[in-house]
C-alpha cells in the first residue's frame, strides 16, 4: 500500500493506494498550522488509521510547499509555520516506525502524471504548471529529479530569453518576481502573466477567463494577445525542450484549462527546437487536485518497474 499525504496551507488530504495503483481510501482534515507537535500527531494518526483500514502498514511519502533540506533534514514550508526549519520527516518516522519520502508538491504533480497508466512508457515526462506562477517537475525512469536544492523543476525562475524580447518590445517591464530577481518567466506566462500582459499592452486588468472569452468570441485585442502570448510561451518552453528533450509533456495549472494551448503550441515550438529535434507529446495534466496525494504517494515506487 502507498500512502501520499498533500500537506498544504489549509488542509492535509491523505490517499491510500493499493497495488493497481488505485485509489482505494482518502481522508482530509484541517492543518494545524502553528503548532508543531500537533501538526505530527496528525500526520501519525491518519497514517495508523490508513494502517487500520489497509490491514496493513503502508509506506509514506508527503508532498510540501516547500523544499526539504537534505543536509539536516529539515524543511522550508513558508505556508506552514508549524514545519518551517523542523526535522518532520525523521520525527514522524520514528512515531510510525517506517521511512517517511517528502518532495516539493510540483515534483509530485509531474510524478503523478508520468505514472499514468498511458503516460509511463516514456521514458521522461516533463510537468509544467501554469497556474498562479510557473512551476513543475522532471521525471525519467519514473523517479523525481530533484536536485541538490529540490529546486530542479522551478523554471518559472528562468529570466525572459532574448527572442521573448523580440515579440514583446524590448522596453517590456522587467517584472519584479517573488524570488528577489526581476524578469522570471513565471511572471509573463503563467495565468497571473496571462492578465498582466493583456493589461500592458491594452491598459485594462482583465481575468484570464474573461481574456479568453473575448478570444473565444472573435475580440480583435484579445486575438492579438493570445498571439502574443503563445508566441512567448513557445520561446520558453523551447528553452526548455532543447535542455530536457522529454518524450511528454504534461501542462497542469489553470491555464492547462485554455485548449489552444494545445492546438496552438505544436505549431510555434518547431520554429525553437534545433532542427533535428522532434516534437514531444504534449498533453493536459489528467489529475487535477488529486495529483498531490497520487504522487506523494508514489515516492516510494523506486524499486518497481514502470
Amino acid at each position: 500500500m502507498y500512502y501520499g499525504f498533500d500537506m498544504g496551507g489549509t488542509k492535509i488530504e491523505l490517499g491510500v493506494f493499493d497495488d493497481n495503483l488505485q485509489r482505494i481510501w482518502q481522508k482530509r482534515v484541517p492543518t494545524p498550522r502553528e503548532d508543531y507537535r500537533q501538526l505530527l500527531a496528525t500526520l501519525c494518526d491518519l497514517t495508523l488509521e490508513a494502517d487500520a483500514f489497509c490491514g496493513r502498514r503502508g509506506s509514506v511519502g508527503i508532498g510540501i510547499p516547500g523544499l526539504p533540506n537534505d543536509d539536516d533534514g529539515t524543511l522550508f514550508t513558508a505556508n506552514v509555520p508549524a514545519a518551517m526549519g523542523r526535522p518532520l520527516p525523521r520525527d514522524l518516522a520514528a512515531l510510525i516506525g517506517r521511512e517517511v519520502r517528502v518532495d516539493n508538491d510540483a515534483n509530485c504533480f509531474a510524478l503523478s502524471e508520468a505514472w499514468d497508466d498511458e503516460f509511463r512508457r516514456y521514458p521522461t515526462v516533463l510537468g509544467i504548471i501554469l497556474g498562479t506562477g510557473v512551476g513543475g517537475g522532471l521525471i525519467v525512469d519514473g523517479k523525481t529529479v530533484s536536485g541538490r536544492n529540490y529546486i530542479a523543476g522551478e523554471f518559472g525562475h528562468l529570466r525572459l530569453p532574448v527572442d521573448a524580447l523580440e515579440v514583446l518590445g524590448r522596453d517590456v517591464p522587467r517584472v519584479a518576481c517573488g524570488c528577489g530577481h526581476q524578469g522570471c518567466i513565471e511572471n509573463y506566462i503563467s495565468g497571473r502573466g496571462f492578465e498582466w500582459m493583456y493589461a500592458h499592452f491594452y491598459g485594462r486588468h482583465l481575468p484570464a477567463t474573461e481574456i479568453i472569452a473575448h478570444y473565444q468570441a472573435g475580440e480583435p485585442q484579445a486575438v492579438a494577445h493570445v498571439d502574443r502570448f503563445m508566441d512567448v510561451l513557445a520561446i520558453c518552453l523551447g528553452n526548455l525542450l532543447t535542455v530536457l528533450d522529454p518524450h511528454l509533456v504534461v501542462i497542469g495549472g489553470g491555464l492547462s484549462n485554455f485548449d489552444a494551448i494545445y492546438q496552438v503550441l505544436p505549431q510555434r515550438l518547431p520554429a525553437h527546437l534545433l532542427r533535428v529535434a522532434r516534437l514531444p507529446r504534449i498533453e493536459k495534466a489528467r489529475y487535477g487536485d488529486a495529483g498531490g496525494v497520487r504522487g506523494a504517494a508514489f515516492l516510494n515506487l523506486v524499486n518497481r518497474e514502470k
